[in-house]
């Protein structure tokens, strides 16, 4: 059996926690951003931004920026919502998510912003 590291997480260090399957990943780059919202496009979902404060994060439903882009496909308006809402809520966590209108569910969902963690 392979050895697997076990993330020291706790829901009382705000730091050590993890959002989806991308935050136990490096920190993504712009361009691996970009090239996520590109598979969302390109896979038909609906993009969608939240926002809420890190100690929320788990205990509180997001809160929605705007409505989902239904049907948005430019990559660039999709990220300039992004950064608008970063810049709107700059302490908060604000997430990407694809909506898949198919299957009625998420079909990805990163935290691309971190906000403010206190201690």
């Amino acid at each position: 059996m392979s050895e697997m590291q076990d993330y020291k997480s706790s829901l009382s260090d705000f730091s050590s926690r993890k959002f989806e399957t991308f935050s136990y990943l490096p920190e993504l780059s712009k361009d691996q951003i970009r090239k996520q919202v590109q598979y969302i496009v390109d896979q038909g979902w609906n993009p969608a931004i939240e926002h809420t404060e890190p100690e929320n994060a788990f205990d509180h439903y997001w809160y929605m920026w705007k409505l989902p882009m239904f049907g948005e496909t430019d990559v660039d308006k999709i990220l300039a919502e992004a950064d608008a809402c970063h810049k709107a809520h700059p302490k908060n966590h604000v997430r990407l998510i694809g909506y898949d209108n198919y299957a009625q569910s998420q079909g990805a969902s990163m935290v691309i912003y971190r906000g403010e963690i206190k201690s």
